[in-house]
């Protein structure tokens, strides 16, 4: 966040800079870069106020975690390591730093020539940049021995100010959110390892000719057309189109994804709802309040940017997700419902997320 004459910078701990130096198909780099450079200013506030919220912030992830163990039934031994508090410029900074190991690897850059990824860093700055003004928190599990829990500050303090909900709570409240999906990782350890098996596959360059794939996109697009494709929510939008354009392999690798988040996010707020009337005084406030903002209008231009940058279909993540767990949970009970996490073969199929009782009949019998 930008420094006023009279404002402060909520970045009073900083993420650091991507380690990897990546010259490959995006060059993350300088994805940092662009995004530093063109990340709107944050809310103006005291020196006092900023303080106070980046210690408020790392007090409220400590105290999320008891209440989010017990009300999941998810335990392990690991170390609780400590929130990391940043401002929008440092959420770009990590988040190019996760990329880069999540697409390269901890050995450095993708092949390619020096040159290669620039183009690609450029254009991926640009989106850290807008999406940074709209995450209140992140879990990156694959950086930092224990992974890296990420609350973003001045984004924070915006939501609240907008939603006049009590500051103290609503911290918690987004922490309990958080925390549930470093439990989550933390209890599971193979889920990191799935998911970067599976954006490897998703990244693999497909070895067929651009006819086939330009072929396979006007099908998709005579096919919404005809509004054959308008009943399945998984299809839509982007993700739809991009689905279109992929190989087989590809386009299962997206759906296990796909799949994935809307477990790990609805699993989040059914933890979040759960744990909140105990320790959060005015959580069904909040949850009104914020379930209002979520599905509030915007403006055309908005409309198109939260298209491409897939903020609807993470936002039907959240709904679709929370009515899966649940209903699970009110039908077998949460430790039953935990075995979800066994393995990839107890997650829900694609079929599955919208049909519960599928889930509860395959993996539960």
């Amino acid at each position: 966040m930008s420094e006023g004459s009279n404002g402060a910078d909520l970045g009073l701990v900083e993420a650091g800079p991507p380690r990897s130096p990546l010259t490959g198909a995006v060059d993350w780099r300088l994805a940092a870069r662009t995004g530093g450079a063109l990340v709107p200013a944050g809310p103006r506030t005291s020196r006092y106020s900023a303080e106070q919220v980046v210690s408020e912030l790392a007090e409220a992830s400590r105290r999320a975690e008891g209440p989010v163990r017990e009300v999941s039934m998810l335990l392990d031994d690991r170390p609780v390591p400590s929130a990391r508090i940043v401002d929008r410029p440092g959420w770009i900074e990590a988040a190019a730093a996760s990329m880069a190991l999540l697409t390269d690897g901890p050995d450095g850059a993708a092949a390619g020539s020096r040159f290669a990824g620039k183009p690609a860093g450029v254009q991926a700055g640009a989106m850290l940049a807008l999406l940074s003004t709209a995450i209140l928190g992140q879990y990156d599990p694959f950086t930092g021995e224990d992974g890296t829990l990420l609350l973003v500050a001045p984004n924070i303090m915006a939501v609240e100010r907008a939603l006049r909900v009590s500051p103290s709570d609503f911290r918690l409240w987004v922490c309990l959110h958080e925390v549930t999906h470093r439990v989550q990782f933390s209890s599971a350890p193979w889920l990191a390892e799935y998911m970067r098996s599976n954006v490897a596959t998703l990244g693999a360059a497909a070895d067929e000719p651009p006819t086939e794939v330009i072929g396979r996109l006007l099908t998709e697009v005579r096919r919404r057309r005809g509004g054959t494709g308008a009943d399945d929510p998984g299809n839509q939008g982007v993700i739809g189109l991009l689905r279109a354009t992929q190989a087989p392999e590809q386009r299962a690798a997206l759906d296990r994804l796909l799949v994935l988040g809307t477990l790990l996010e609805g699993h989040a707020d059914h933890v979040m709802d759960a744990v909140g009337p105990a320790v959060v005084p005015s959580v069904e406030q909040i949850r009104a309040a914020f379930d209002k903002r979520r599905k509030r209008a915007v403006n055309p231009v908005q409309r198109v940017l939260r298209a491409l940058l897939g903020v609807d279909a993470k936002l039907a993540q959240y709904v679709r997700g929370k009515k899966f767990v649940d209903e699970v949970v009110s039908t077998v009970g949460t430790a039953r419902f935990n075995v979800v996490w066994t393995d990839e073969t107890t997650l829900p199929l694609p079929d599955e997320i919208d049909e519960p009782g599928r889930w509860i009949a395959r993996v539960l019998g």
